[in-house]
């Protein structure tokens, strides 16, 4: 008798309006193990090393994880220290290859760790990650780009909405793997705690072309449907909005499965 998958996952790369397609997105179930992760990138560093520095910290990813994934005595504690790992060989990764070439590229790396019902996170840049719960949609890892102080300026009175959200610097980012020092880091060292009615949605900042109130009122009129499902309507309303300035759109859409 096959065992049932202990994650339901949906994975979907579009290249929006840009020419190139600089995010790169991958996931891995172990059933076995009862693990899984997802990880998204967002490169920078125009034509070509853009979609460079994403498949760089892709493939940092693998090499640290997957080799623990495979032990056949898996070590809780050596999986967690693989995602720091992964950052920092990404980030050595990143500098070797502009060094040897002579550009400037970067990457944004959001990766997730799942064991059994217990989520762990790494994240450096703006790529978001959600959680639906309860009828609620919330961002929980940090976003290290401007649009945090921008919209602290908003909630002071001191921008109104239309200039915050067009602010020229909102996109910003504060923490970037490039190679050099990182600035800031998000991985927390508890975990989130995962229920089965429970939604997690990463992405690429072309998600957030779509903003939070409408991204949570679709996951909450397709919460019965299966990821692939909640994954094609968040890509649909992205088509429908037409932005002729939309990004590289990654989403990756994570549901418990329910036995």
């Amino acid at each position: 008798m096959l065992a049932t998958p202990a994650y339901d996952i949906a994975l979907i790369l579009d290249q929006g309006q840009r020419e190139t397609q600089e995010d790169a997105i991958a996931a891995r179930v172990s059933d076995a193990a009862d693990a899984g992760y997802v990880v998204v990138a967002d490169g920078m560093g125009g034509h070509d090393a853009g979609e460079v520095a994403s498949e760089l910290v892709i493939s940092a990813w693998r090499d640290a994880v997957d080799a623990q994934l495979d032990e056949p005595d898996l070590a809780q504690s050596a999986l967690l220290d693989a995602l720091p790992v992964a950052a920092m060989q990404a980030n050595a990764a990143m500098a070797s290859h502009s060094a040897e070439n002579k550009i400037n590229l970067g990457s944004t790396l959001l990766g997730m760790l799942m064991l059994d019902q217990q989520v762990f996170w790494i994240s450096i840049g703006d790529s978001p990650l959600y959680l639906f719960r309860d009828n609620n949609l919330l961002q929980i890892n940090e976003d290290h780009s401007m649009a945090p102080e921008i919209d602290a300026q908003l909630a002071q009175g001191l921008l109104s909405p239309d200039e915050a959200q067009a602010h020229p610097d909102r996109n910003q980012l504060t923490s970037v793997i490039m190679g050099a020092a990182i600035p800031k880091v998000d991985c927390p060292e508890q975990p989130l705690l995962l229920s089965p009615a429970d939604v997690l949605i990463l992405g690429s900042d072309g998600l957030q072309y779509l903003s939070h109130p409408e991204i949570e009122v679709l996951v909450r009129s397709h919460i019965q449907s299966p990821a692939r499902d909640i994954a094609d309507a968040l890509l649909q309303a992205l088509h429908a909005k037409a932005d002729p300035d939309q990004d590289n759109i990654s989403i990756a859409v994570v549901k418990p499965t329910q036995t």
